[in-house]
């Protein structure tokens, strides 16, 4: 079961998160880069991967990178709808995953 977007914690403060891509799952459909272009990319070899803040593209396995506020209804959307259910999306916190495939 995947939960709603966090509204935040104490105080009303946005709990951070980061995103990740499982290559070995990735179908190369874009998906996620229709959604948020400024954390995904399609590489050369097809398949998505996130970039960092400085809109580099982060190629090692399991790279992971922030999830900016105002784009993370963007986010939950591309690991919601990701046909390869390869999007994880976890609190930076205790790196417990929130949206994809392993949320609970």
């Amino acid at each position: 079961v995947q939960q709603e977007a966090p509204t935040g914690g104490a105080g009303g403060a946005a709990e951070a998160l980061e995103v990740w891509i499982d290559q070995d799952l990735c179908t190369g459909d874009g998906i996620c880069v229709q959604y948020a272009p400024e954390v995904f990319e399609l590489d050369i070899d097809g398949l998505a991967y996130v970039k960092s803040p400085e809109d580099e593209l982060l190629v090692e396995p399991g790279a992971t990178t922030p999830v900016p506020l105002p784009l993370l209804r963007d986010v939950v959307d591309s690991a919601k709808e990701c046909p390869g259910d390869c999007i994880h999306v976890r609190r930076v916190s205790d790196r417990v995953e929130v949206y994809g495939p392993d949320a609970e």
